[in-house]
């Protein structure tokens, strides 16, 4: 591979190779810092781009709009399917570790239009919850601006804004980026857990009946609000994405998968039936707030960490920023040294050790939109909302796929077992039927138009990629 035309840049395809029972494995570094991350650095960048301190402040309520006394199960469900997502995704990155992740497992086994389909889809998924968490972070902001100072600033400069920070961040060091990542997220966290402690706490035995007893719960409810559920966890395999980057990526990344989505599932389930219990008692509509924390905070009586917690997750969606830009940056550098990107795209810094353009066009590509619907008026909730929604395409096709290819990945390199395909294809079930909960009934509104949307930018990936075909066929 030639190396990069400037003193600071560099493309580099060198690899080691790492020894695993009687299969070798490969790993290329790319140009990134080898082996520079702590397994709690590699932590971070799973439950950063997760961004969990935004979804009691803003998904919970979505989901308990639909599904009422039953959000506690939508979450339980939720994280069940995204557990079986993670067995297989695991049992992957013990074998191979790459910054192509997901896309990188597919290509092993499926078609090649079908891992271009796993390409395409995971960029978009990481960049869609880019756009996602900056409208949630200038929703958040303003929120902030307006208690302390009395007035709002433009969503469209703030966004511009957190995305200028985080690019800068992404592309100066990986470990910067992830140490802050780690810290913001602990503290968000920790906050949020207070408050529900004191919620279950001042109401004693922390029995809810009309929660435990499902009451006015329907079936058709419990199904959309699972659906929104998913989008909580999206994103609980980004590590993957720093298999060139974490120390002993095959035991590291595997065991951090299923750290993540454990942590996650069981702080959403918490908050969810706490902040159900509190709306309760504080006889108000979970579903129709626009601040649930400050209430549940009140419940609490605790009414300053309302505010905190406001603050919690406007900083938390900086570093949900901060971690979508890492992960699409590498996925697009994998992208690029497989011909499926342009081929400048695959440079890489030399004394930063950070894909240069793929960050940079990754943060623009996540900023733009959101830009353009903060100038035009759209809230952050709504934005969040709606790009969230485009990203959830995006991770449920490609989950399925890596689901579907695991059996024949594991059979290839011997470890294969009886059983061992129950796992994967329960899993691809799941996203399948995620799929079509995300089409049927088909949606009102926006949310009616983004799965033509993904299609569109779906076919566009593949006529790139049969173009990019049928020039290297001639040559």
């Amino acid at each position: 591979m030639p190396n990069g035309t400037g003193p600071d840049k560099k493309t580099t395809d060198s690899s080691s190779v790492q020894q695993t029972g009687s299969v070798q494995i490969k790993i290329g570094d790319y140009g990134l810092r080898g082996e520079a991350l702590s397994p709690m650095e590699t932590l971070a960048q799973s439950v950063s781009t997760i961004a969990p301190t935004s979804t009691p402040a803003a998904t919970i309520p979505l989901v308990a709009a639909l599904a009422g006394n039953g959000t506690w199960l939508a979450y339980l469900l939720a994280m069940i399917a995204i557990l079986l997502v993670a067995w297989c995704i695991s049992r992957f990155a013990r074998y191979s570790a790459s910054p192509g992740s997901l896309y990188t497992y597919a290509a092993m086994i499926l078609p090649p239009w079908l891992s271009a389909v796993a390409a395409w889809s995971l960029l978009l998924a990481y960049i869609a919850t880019g756009s996602s968490v900056i409208g949630g972070f200038y929703h958040y902001a303003n929120l902030l601006f307006v208690d302390v100072i009395g007035h709002g600033f433009s969503g469209a400069v703030l966004a511009l804004i957190v995305t200028g920070v985080s690019v800068w961040i992404a592309w100066r060091d990986v470990k910067i980026s992830a140490r802050l990542m780690l810290w913001i997220e602990a503290l968000s966290l920790l906050v949020i857990l207070v408050v529900v402690a004191l919620v279950l706490a001042r109401h004693g035995l922390p029995v809810d009946p009309g929660q435990l007893h499902l009451t006015a719960m329907t079936g058709g409810g419990l199904r959309l609000g699972l659906v929104l559920a998913l989008f909580s966890f999206v994103g609980f395999e980004s590590a993957t994405t720093l298999g060139a980057e974490a120390r002993n990526p095959l035991k590291t990344i595997p065991r951090v998968v299923i750290e993540s989505a454990v942590i996650a599932g069981l702080f959403f389930i918490v908050s969810a039936y706490s902040e159900v219990l509190g709306f309760h008692v504080a006889g108000q509509d979970l579903g129709t707030s626009e601040a649930p924390m400050h209430v549940l905070a009140g419940v609490a009586h605790v009414p300053a960490l309302g505010i905190l917690i406001d603050v919690g997750a406007a900083v938390s969606l900086f570093a949900g920023t901060l971690g979508c830009i890492t992960a699409a940056a590498r996925v697009l550098l994998l992208m690029a040294h497989n011909g499926l990107a342009h081929g400048a795209l695959r440079t890489t810094h030399a004394r930063n050790e950070t894909p240069t353009f793929a960050v940079l066009a990754t943060g623009f590509a996540a900023v733009l939109p959101v830009a353009v619907l903060a100038y035009r008026g759209s809230s952050g909730l709504d934005v969040y909302g709606w790009m969230g929604s485009l990203a959830t395409y995006g991770f449920i096709v490609t989950y399925a796929l890596v689901c579907a290819a695991l059996p024949r990945y594991l059979r290839d390199h011997g470890a294969f077992r009886p059983g061992a395909q129950i796992i994967p294809w329960l899993a691809f079930v799941a996203m399948l039927s995620a799929l079509v909960g995300n089409l049927y009934p088909v949606p009102e509104g926006p949310y009616g138009k983004l799965p033509y949307l993904y299609l569109v930018y779906l076919t566009a990936g593949l006529l790139w990629f049969f173009w990019q075909g049928r020039k290297a066929s001639k040559a």
